[in-house]
């Protein structure tokens, strides 16, 4: 599935009428919530812990490490502004300081392409699918944050890897369908197609 985007006005009108269009996942953003983090606190939620599940290392990592099984499908491809970039490696900043690993910001950067296109959306009026916000598409009142939480590149992404890892044998899943285990998308199978380029991204920004 390939999918051409071009400006932001558009992208905001597809998120208004999303079916059929490979621009967001699903209508509404994380629509299930965070697994068991629906009911934790206010103060749990600030500052989910992790516990390293990966050794990381300052040398550029290979492609058998970020794509280790292949891509799935057809693959898209977006250019990149400064600030989309910049957001891509705040992903993987956090991936790396959380312990995931290579594969887990693979999975995050991909994952944000689908929901934003690494645009750390706000609230769009109108044009918003319900309360969905950020670069995870992620929403307050299904338990992920508040707004201002949510909007945070570092917790955005600390949100979605904390609920990752609580997906037993996610390094080894093709990357769509963990992704779909923490996203619960109406689209499963989207977050394939941004494999190829989410690996590349990852590879150039990850000793940066």
């Amino acid at each position: 599935m390939k999918t051409t985007f071009t400006t932001f006005a558009e992208t905001s009108f597809v998120r208004k009428t999303a079916l059929g269009v490979a621009g967001l996942a699903f209508i509404g953003g994380a629509v299930a919530g965070p697994v068991s983090h629906a009911f934790a606190s206010p103060a749990e939620r600030a500052a989910p812990a992790m516990t390293t599940v990966a050794q990381v290392t300052s040398e550029k990592p290979g492609m058998d490490k970020l794509v280790p099984h292949g891509t799935q499908g057809a693959q898209s491809n977006i250019s990149l502004s400064k600030e989309q970039t910049d957001n891509a490696k705040a992903i993987t900043d956090t991936a790396k300081k959380l312990g995931m690993g290579e594969r887990g910001a693979v999975i995050a950067v991909a994952t944000s392409m689908q929901e934003s296109k690494l645009e750390n959306l706000g609230h769009l009026g109108d044009m918003n699918d319900h309360d969905s916000l950020g670069l995870f598409q992620q929403r307050p009142s299904s338990g992920w944050g508040t707004p201002e939480q949510i909007t945070d590149p570092a917790y955005a992404t600390t949100a979605f890897l904390k609920n990752l890892k609580q997906v037993d044998g996610w390094q080894d899943m093709p990357l769509t369908d963990a992704a779909q285990k923490v996203q619960v998308s109406a689209f499963p199978d989207a977050y394939a197609q941004w494999e190829n380029q989410a690996a590349h991204i990852v590879q150039d920004v990850w000793t940066k």
